[in-house]
């Protein structure tokens, strides 16, 4: 099964849940696909993992990359910029808008509502079992409710992005997925798409998913991981 979806796509979901390295290797993988891609950073919050730290390898691969102002490049306040409102007037085949964690993260959408009022937006929300919040289905549309709220835009679909970081195994992304499903009955939203590293890609038993897997390539590191 292959991602296939296009349009204006909104990545967010609660603090830490991976977000950004999502929709990077999303952008990283359609653009492979052949289809036109852009990327804007609006995460304000989150001051280690951000689509800006991925900026040179992105624009090499020919993605082009929006970010806020220099002024406001470590700014917390949802600023919207001419620059990301014209990619909304004017979207790619793809174009993905990277979010904040949790509801602070996405008010800036709130800021953008003239402009997105008027096209149609694919808001995934991404769901990381061991993440605060997030371990079981009531805490995921605890934090669904929340970014709804703040962004006055409706989740239209899940991503799985479950992950130990280095410690990640198998059994992992399936119980992640297991809990994804659940999130999914209890909605009525569907799942796009769940994440995998590249190298546990090989042992992952395929047929247990019935969505697409997104093989993920890091390219973003923690600071603690930084020379």
């Amino acid at each position: 099964m292959t991602i296939d979806i296009k349009g204006i796509v909104i990545i967010c979901g609660n603090y830490g849940s991976g977000k950004t390295e999502t929709a990077v290797n999303l952008a990283i993988t359609r653009k492979k696909g052949g289809i036109d891609v852009k990327i804007a950073d609006l995460d304000l919050v989150n001051p280690y993992f951000r689509t800006r730290e991925a900026r040179v390898f992105l624009e090499d691969m020919g993605i082009e990359v929006v970010l806020p102002d220099e002024k406001y490049m470590h700014a917390d306040l949802p600023i919207p910029t001419p620059a990301v409102s014209g990619i909304i007037t004017q979207p790619s085949e793809l174009t993905i808008l990277d979010a904040g964690g949790d509801d602070a993260g996405v008010t800036v959408f709130a800021a953008l509502a003239d402009y997105l009022c008027k096209k149609k937006i694919h808001m995934l929300q991404v769901i990381n079992l061991f993440r605060p919040f997030t371990g079981d289905v009531g805490g995921c549309i605890r934090i669904k409710e929340e970014i709804e709220s703040s962004s006055k835009i409706k989740i239209t679909g899940l991503v799985g992005n479950t992950n130990l970081i280095d410690e990640t195994t198998p059994e992992h992304i399936y119980k992640g997925y297991n809990l994804l499903k659940d999130v999914s009955d209890e909605t009525g939203l569907k799942i796009e798409f769940i994440t995998a590293v590249s190298h546990l890609i090989p042992q992952l038993e395929m047929d247990r998913f019935t969505c697409p897997v997104l093989e993920i390539n890091r390219k973003l590191n923690p600071p603690w991981k930084r020379i």
